[in-house]
């Protein structure tokens, strides 16, 4: 039988990416459904897989896969002195993870994860953006309590108050005081890349504190230090499951120059080929735990296509709440 002539669609979507695209999205038969260059339909998402305790020397751990794109997160905490921080104060009980910098994430892009990453150089904006990100709704979220990254230490009865804590406690014997904290280090690695970065990092980053256990620790006045015992590691407390959902638009113009038509299409899940394509991004972070929708952020990002009223339609919040059925059931191992 002779070989089948002609080129496949990958490389079709490569030698010409946006017409190629465009003609898929509007088929000349109407018998026709709109797909993408990669064969998905406008809304249809790669399935995600997370596994959970990747990595053996981590407090927690988590790696994350959604079609051709795969991050892996570690998570180790180191303790640190409430008398090494320059702007300790004991009366913060509100704001201690900001203002301490308790939670450090970073990301890197690694080499060969993508042609456009290379060895050698300083990181890049990409993984600056996306480390930022991922700091700003870890705040943002309330993912975390200072609770669990406080460590606690007993005063002696000969020991006095300092000035700055006679506001939260009262001065008396074997009075309790918070003596350090925990500190999480957040190193995200990408291993493949391939789209959609922030989903993957941040879906990574939720399994992995869902997976910390940090050590016993106590204070040693003796030796002012934190002693950490393995036995019975305690578990961070982490009621949410907030999933990031993002899309693109796309809008059928090749050029700048190109005057618009008013079409648009939205394409969720997008791969590397068609973020170049496309400068209008749109993130809504959402949380369905309980079976209530939770809008916790909407980002967009350029363009001018999708609207309030569109960021607020059924279908696509529906999409966005299927999108958070699908990462919560594979980081909780559990069908929700």
């Amino acid at each position: 039988m002779a070989a089948e002539a002609g080129l496949s669609r990958s490389t079709f979507a490569k030698l010409s990416p946006h017409p190629y695209l465009l003609a898929n999205l509007e088929p000349s038969s109407d018998s026709a459904a709109p797909t993408r260059s990669n064969g998905r339909a406008p809304f249809e998402v790669r399935k995600p897989t997370v596994n959970l305790s990747s990595l053996s020397h981590a407090h927690g751990s988590a790696l994350v896969r959604t079609g051709d794109t795969t991050v892996i997160c570690g998570i180790r905490g180191e303790t640190i002195l409430t008398e090494h921080i320059p702007n300790y104060r004991a009366s913060n009980i509100q704001t201690e993870l900001s203002d301490y910098d308790l939670l450090v994430p970073n990301i890197e892009l690694a080499t060969g994860s993508a042609p456009q990453f290379l060895p050698g150089g300083p990181p890049t904006t990409l993984a600056q953006t996306l480390s930022t990100r991922i700091y700003s709704l870890l705040h943002s979220s309330k993912l975390l309590r200072a609770e669990d990254l406080r460590i606690w230490h007993k005063r002696a009865a000969d020991v006095p108050v300092p000035a700055d804590e006679e506001e939260v406690m009262e001065e008396s014997d074997g009075e309790k005081y918070v003596a350090a904290y925990w500190v999480l280090y957040i190193d995200i690695f990408f291993i493949s890349f391939d789209g959609n970065p922030f989903d993957a990092a941040w879906a990574a980053t939720v399994a992995a504190l869902r997976d910390t256990k940090l050590p016993q620790a106590r204070y040693d006045p003796d030796r002012e230090m934190i002693l950490c015992s393995r036995k019975d590691p305690r578990p961070l407390t982490v009621a949410s499951i907030p999933i990031a959902c993002t899309a693109v638009i796309f809008t059928g113009k090749e050029t700048k120059d190109q005057a618009p038509d008013g079409k648009f299409w939205l394409l969720a899940d997008p791969d590397t080929l068609e973020e170049s394509l496309c400068n209008e991004t749109v993130t809504i972070v959402v949380d369905c735990a309980g079976g209530s929708r939770r809008i916790l952020s909407i980002s967009k990002h350029g363009g001018t296509a999708m609207t309030a009223k569109l960021l607020g339609s059924k279908d696509f919040l529906d999409w966005a709440s299927k999108r958070w059925e699908d990462f919560a059931s594979a980081i909780t191992g559990t069908r929700l």
